[in-house]
Parts: structure tokens; sequence; C-alpha cells
């Protein structure tokens, strides 16, 4: 469940990020990207990065974690 709903705010925050990339076309000056939304992307992206890279190395640690302690018999 909460897997489904990092991954359901990652997929939104991706797509609003997109959203600022198409916005930035169309406001003056046309066809031209402010710096400002590129960092915005940026950090969206970064944010989403990090929510499911501390996520991820976590489990895979507690899951390498419980592996060893059941190949060492402990339960």
């Amino acid at each position: 469940m909460k897997l489904k709903v990092q991954l359901s705010i990652s997929v939104f925050l991706i797509i609003v990020g997109c959203g600022l990339l198409i916005a930035g076309f169309c406001v003056p000056p046309r066809g031209v990207i402010d710096n400002s939304v590129l960092i915005a992307f940026g950090e969206i992206l970064t944010f989403v990065g990090t929510v499911f890279g501390i996520d991820y190395s976590y489990r895979a640690k507690i899951f390498n974690n419980e592996n060893k302690d059941k190949e060492n018999g402990k339960d």
C-alpha cells in the first residue's frame, strides 16, 4: 500500500514537472525555458529520486539482514 502511494505521488510530481517545462514554452518569450523552470523541474526530480532511493536502499538492507538471519537459524 505504502509503495503504491509513493509511486502515485512520484508519477504525479513528474507529470507536474513536465507540465512546468511545457508551460515554459507557452509564456513569453515563447520557445525559451527560463532557468527557474529548469531548476524547479530538477528539484522535483531530485525529490522523487530521493524518496525512492532512500526507501529502496533501506528496504534492500533490511531484506538482506532478514535473509542472513534465516540462513543462520535466527528467527
